[in-house]
């Protein structure tokens, strides 16, 4: 908007917060629209974000069949507008897609190893059928899509208790709880600060390439690393490390070949991790300071919180 862009904003507030963008709201350029993309929407537009979905686990386990809905249903409609209106379109996937991969780092020719009827498949399994759909519809209907494998994004704004490792580790450790590691904690992933992604989901719109392109920071910590790192941005804190047991079909190496954004997209991450992680920090010190009560991580689910699925 700055740039002179007039953006409307879809959203259900499934997991998203009107507060996020209420500094918008009252500008000439900025439109809120209360909607479920599963849902058709008629509007005028020139390019498309898709970004909707539930995206840690607690969420999309909480409602397995709304998340692939979203994905699949939901992808149609953007997709069946972006044809309408002859728009670009961008398609917010993950990666998700490539599952617990057995190659390493991931790069975007690897087809993946996704476990089709496990907890996380609702969400693997929705963003990789959106792939699908997206190149369907690019090459029936001649929409122009651009496909994001999105890779672990942290930044002011997330969720607090989405059950995610970087906000479950930094509300534990403001709290002066410990941090519960899943598993062995030798597992690894790759963190992005978010206005590296949204630099990286531009640049891709703008962009002439239209094959999948991993958007990620290719430098890559295992947990207990990770919680080390919280642990000393977090000054002062005495929070022990507690090991859970582990989640299944958890991912054990994360890490993006980030060699098309390069190529193609003359991108990379450039905020630190130790700078990223200390605005996180900070964000969530005042929104624990705008709660009166203790905000509690949320935990993964398992197979017998039946009455959840």
């Amino acid at each position: 908007m700055k740039e002179g862009h007039e953006v409307i904003v879809v959203d259900n507030f499934f997991t998203g917060r009107k507060r996020n963008v209420e500094h918008w709201i009252g500008h000439g350029n900025f439109e809120l629209i209360h909607h479920d993309i599963v849902n058709p929407l008629t509007i005028e537009v020139d390019e498309i974000y898709h970004l909707a979905s539930p995206a840690s686990p607690p969420h999309y386990m909480l409602n397995p069949v709304k998340t692939i809905k979203t994905n699949t249903v939901g992808t149609i409609n953007m997709l069946g507008l972006a044809r309408r209106v002859n728009a670009k379109i961008l398609i917010a996937s993950t990666s998700e897609v490539y599952g617990d991969p057995e190659i390493h780092p991931q790069s975007e020719s690897y087809w993946g190893h996704v476990n089709p009827i496990g907890p996380r498949a609702c969400y693997d399994e929705g963003k990789r059928v959106a792939e699908t759909l997206s190149y369907a519809y690019a090459k029936q209907e001649k929409v122009q899509v651009r496909v994001a494998r999105i890779f672990n994004t942290y930044g002011p704004r997330m969720h607090m208790n989405d059950g995610r490792v970087v906000s479950n580790f930094i509300l534990q450790a403001l709290q002066n709880e410990s941090i519960t590691i899943y598993g062995h904690g030798k597992q690894t992933r790759s963190f992005q600060y978010v206005s590296d992604l949204v630099d990286g989901l531009v640049a891709l719109m703008n962009s002439s390439y239209s094959l999948p392109v991993n958007l990620g920071n290719p430098i890559e910590h295992n947990i207990d690393e990770f919680a080390q790192i919280i642990k000393s941005i977090v000054n002062g804190v005495n929070s022990s490390i507690k090991y859970l047991p582990a989640v299944e079909d958890d991912p054990q190496r994360r890490r993006p070949d980030i060699s098309r954004a390069k190529k193609y997209l003359n991108w990379e991450p450039k905020v630190s991790l130790d700078t990223g992680l200390r605005k996180a920090v900070e964000y969530f010190r005042r929104e624990i300071l705008r709660s009166s009560m203790p905000i509690v991580p949320q935990k993964f689910l398992k197979r017998e919180d039946k009455d959840l699925w």
